[in-house]
């Protein structure tokens, strides 16, 4: 799989992100620069977390208009996969391709630790070759993480499958002493109704190396590539 991982001003997970689909899962991975247009027939457009634009008025709400992202949209609504990684994640909400909004964590403090999460979507391609019984650890690093939406959209979420991940502890159990920063069902991630574009504010690229003693991320990547 051809995939293209998308620099912002701002952006510092792009190059984890290129280590990890290139040197780990060996997939072809090229660089795309906000301000192009041309996604280079990438099968896989991957927004990588970072503080793009300085994260000045809300998270992702300028990167939002960079040109590379007229070009994201399209290759999204032809059925192209989009993947978005904590402050990608951001920008994809704030674009319209996902559901939602990630808001100001409840403590209003930073978050860089260790979580669990539980695979829940079974019809998703980022989640459908995980053990839904198997919590994940991955870290997470985020200041603006709080999934909100309304009830009616929790509604259509959870009808049509489209929460890929929860927060969760590590027997799998998901319960609010493990929501990290106050997400609606201790929401981790979503996927838009087509099931092609996907959003998680944690960081499998941090967890895909033995290095880190971690490898549970790679588990995700496989699954989207497989």
């Amino acid at each position: 799989m051809k995939c293209g991982v998308v620099t912002f001003p701002g952006s510092n997970c792009n190059h984890d992100m290129m280590y990890a689909l290139g040197n780990i899962l060996n997939q072809e991975v090229v660089e795309l620069w906000h301000k192009d247009s041309d996604i280079q027939n990438c099968d896989l457009i991957v927004l990588p977390g970072g503080f793009s634009y300085g994260d000045y008025l809300r998270s992702g709400a300028i990167a939002r208009f960079s040109p590379i992202m007229e070009s994201v949209i399209k290759h999204a609504n032809n059925g192209g996969k989009v993947l978005g990684i904590c402050n990608g994640f951001q920008i994809l909400c704030e674009s319209g391709l996902l559901p939602g909004a990630l808001l100001h964590n409840n403590q209003q403090k930073f978050i860089c630790k260790n979580v669990y999460l539980k695979p829940n979507s079974k019809s998703s391609a980022l989640t459908n070759k995980l053990d839904n019984e198997k919590a994940l650890k991955i870290p997470i690093a985020h200041g603006e993480g709080r999934y909100f939406a309304n009830d009616e959209v929790l509604q259509q979420l959870n009808d049509n499958d489209q929460i890929l991940f929860q927060y969760c502890g590590e027997n799998g159990s998901v319960d609010d002493e493990y929501n990290p920063n106050g997400s609606c069902q201790n929401i981790a991630g979503v996927t838009n109704a087509s099931k092609n574009v996907f959003g998680m504010m944690p960081h499998p690229e941090r967890a895909v190396d033995l290095l880190l003693n971690n490898t549970d991320g790679k588990l995700i990547f496989e699954s989207l590539l497989n």
